[in-house]
């Protein structure tokens, strides 16, 4: 285990990361324009042609190598955890999906790490529970057209057009 303040210096260079145009409009996309009701919804993005697989993979694998670092100990889960929720909502919107999804694609840890790390959380159920009454409101709010509208995010020639997020 790292000290706290090299604990901190891999947590701020996540955030960094986070900053990223790229990672940021993946994650916008992710958490405002994504919204599957199956795992075959899941497995379409993720595995098939199109420009929604890239974010896709961008925004989970990102939260899952940050939680690897926390399972190998360069951060503790409790710091972690505590500086960080966007995980919860992301563990939440798939976990749903995740038995069927990793079954289907033979990949039975996919995802893992993050399942470990919240899992860590002396509360987890309880955030996973919050997480998941948000995404019904994001839902709703994109199903009534309420959310930016956009085909999944640019390659990069309209970066003067990103979303916060």
């Amino acid at each position: 285990m790292t000290d706290a303040s090299e604990a901190a210096g891999v947590l701020l260079k996540l955030y960094e990361l986070r900053t990223d145009a790229a990672l940021r409009q993946a994650r916008a996309w992710f958490a405002f324009e994504f919204h599957p009701a199956t795992a075959r919804d899941v497995l379409a993005t993720w595995l098939g042609p199109g420009h929604a697989s890239a974010p896709y993979r961008m925004v989970t694998t990102y939260w899952d190598m940050a939680a690897s670092l926390v399972l190998h100990g360069a951060i503790p889960a409790e710091m972690f955890n505590e500086a960080n929720t966007e995980h919860i909502m992301l563990y939440a919107k798939l976990r749903p999906f995740l038995p069927e999804v990793r079954a289907a694609t033979n990949y039975p840890d996919y995802l893992s790490n993050l399942e470990r790390v919240i899992g860590l959380m002396p509360n987890a159920e309880e955030r996973i529970t919050n997480a998941e009454r948000y995404l019904v409101r994001q839902r709703a709010l994109a199903e009534a057209g309420k959310q930016r509208a956009s085909s999944a995010p640019s390659s990069g020639a309209e970066s003067g057009s990103l979303r916060q997020g």
